[in-house]
């Protein structure tokens, strides 16, 4: 389904989506979901780990906000709003399958800062071990215990702040530092271990690498360039 309407879908903000949707132009309601997919399939597949289900959950959340879209207050963020909706129903399938993981945290630590690069635009190399880097990170936290995981992959993955990740999970804000420190350490220590199993295979040096330095220093020795 694509909204055929003149509306700008970058720009309109949520709570007009809503407004309108009420309203009973209901195809704008595409406009939600196509700007939600990302965050809430990130979410949900966090907490599921599982992609199939996780798409599944999507659906339910979606149509429970639907559902209830005139219970919409505008007192936090549309966007807190429908996340928290798609968290609830990842937890409800987790206890459905008695697979819920319930974790009481009573460390007392300082929020610590993450410093993040901006790189470089990637060649064709660097995008292969980009994406092998992203395998291990995305199993990394795959392991990380669900309370962990869910608090992770809202503040570092998807941008939210302490205060909207507290509201979405209905957790306070010190609990949210608190599971977001631990989600590190235990990252740290997950990541590094794989970096030890597969430092004796690091920097394989083959290919067109190999054949590019081959011709390289042969083109210099036959035409006298040492």
């Amino acid at each position: 389904m694509n909204i055929n309407i003149e509306i700008d879908n970058d720009t309109i903000a949520d709570e007009e989506v809503v407004r309108r949707v009420l309203a009973g132009e209901v195809a704008l309601f595409e406009i939600i979901m196509r700007r939600y997919n990302q965050r809430l399939y990130r979410v949900t597949r966090g907490i599921l780990r599982d992609a199939v289900e996780a798409e599944d959950v999507m659906q339910n959340a979606y149509v429970n906000a639907y559902t209830h879209l005139n219970q919409f207050a505008g007192l936090a963020k549309f966007s807190t709003w429908l996340t928290r909706i798609a968290v609830n129903e990842a937890l409800t399938h987790i206890r459905n399958r008695k697979r819920f993981v319930n974790i009481d945290s009573t460390y007392n630590v300082e929020e610590e800062t993450m410093n993040i690069l901006s790189p470089k635009t990637p060649d064709p190399e660097e995008q292969v071990i980009a994406k092998e880097l992203n395998v291990v990170l995305e199993a990394a936290v795959d392991s990380l215990p669900e309370a962990f995981r869910s608090v992770f992959l809202l503040r570092k993955m998807e941008g939210m702040s302490t205060a909207e990740t507290a509201e979405c999970l209905d957790i306070s804000e010190q609990n949210v530092k608190i599971r977001l420190h631990r989600a590190r350490v235990l990252l740290r220590e997950e990541i590094s271990a794989s970096i030890n199993l597969a430092a004796p295979d690091a920097f394989q040096f083959g290919g067109k690498r190999c054949d590019r330095v081959v011709v390289s220093v042969l083109k210099r020795i036959n035409s006298g360039l040492l």
